[in-house]
């Protein structure tokens, strides 16, 4: 039996607590669709709001790690690049040594061919100088020639360290100085395997083949961590995205019963003016 009372109003009670509720979901309605999130921070879902801000910090050191890997590669581009001109700089240094290995090579000649020689291999000296990026030069013992050590993925464990080891230190790109008095000299320069040209020759040869493999596995760790952006990113969407159709939907029905809420309320509100009457007033 409902109790009659000006006092106590159950009806615009209960419709009020239905009205608040429906006001409260539709505030969350409201918020999904103008963030695009369902869950937009810690008060929506403290758990996959927890999960997703580590995704996002490992997305974000990804995309830095790749950064500093793109200009690892410009470093490994740049060195391949000199050691490509060195290395044809190289075929005109065997070509002069043979013409200086040659003993019908008289004395004027001699001399003309050993400024040439001198002059590539300045030449060769100013391509390995020239093979600079931001101040690193792998191909020289100028500062600094230390390896390089740079994050491959976005954990700091040891195993996931690349290293660029600097060749500068331990390799010599640089063919004997001249002159060749005889042409003796000139010949022992050019012997397989141990002459001094063939020593050097292979060596450059060696680091092309090295830092070729070096740009290769860069590249290779670059797509392999922009695909993996891609996936991280797409997993965070399907644990934090908001579904915009459904919650579309939502808020029509949300609004209607908004609606009728206020309706009900405002109904249940003019039942005491019921009372009145019995009492003869209006």
């Amino acid at each position: 039996m409902s109790l009659s009372s000006v006092n106590t109003n159950l009806g615009a009670m209960l419709a009020l607590q239905s009205l608040n509720r429906t006001n409260d979901a539709l505030g969350e309605v409201q918020k999904r669709i103008s963030t695009g999130y369902r869950v937009a921070d810690a008060k929506d879902d403290g758990g996959a709001f927890a999960v997703a801000q580590t995704v996002r910090a490992d997305t974000a050191t990804l995309a830095t790690v790749n950064e500093q890997l793109g200009g690892l590669r410009g470093l490994v581009d740049v060195s391949l690049t000199a050691l490509d001109q060195v290395s044809k700089t190289m075929i005109e240094i065997r070509s002069v040594l043979t013409r200086l290995g040659d003993g019908t090579t008289g004395d004027a000649a001699r001399d003309q061919y050993n400024q040439q020689y001198d002059q590539l291999r300045t030449q060769v000296g100013n391509f390995l100088a020239d093979a600079s990026y931001f101040g690193r030069n792998l191909l020289t013992g100028t500062s600094p020639t230390d390896d390089i050590v740079t994050l491959r993925s976005e954990s700091a464990d040891t195993a996931n360290l690349y290293t660029l080891a600097a060749l500068g230190p331990n390799v010599n790109f640089m063919v004997a100085a001249g002159p060749f008095a005889d042409a003796a000299s000139a010949r022992a320069a050019l012997a397989d395997p141990t002459g001094d040209f063939h020593v050097v020759n292979t060596a450059i040869n060696n680091a092309m083949n090295r830092l070729g493999s070096d740009a290769r596995y860069i590249d290779a760790q670059i797509g392999y961590n922009s695909n993996k952006v891609d996936a991280m990113e797409g997993g965070l969407g399907a644990l934090i995205d908001a579904d915009l159709a459904r919650e579309s939907v939502r808020l029509q029905a949300l609004q209607i019963r908004q609606q009728l809420g206020s309706q009900t309320l405002s109904i249940a509100n003019q039942a005491p003016q019921f009372l009145m009457s019995l009492f003869g007033g209006r």
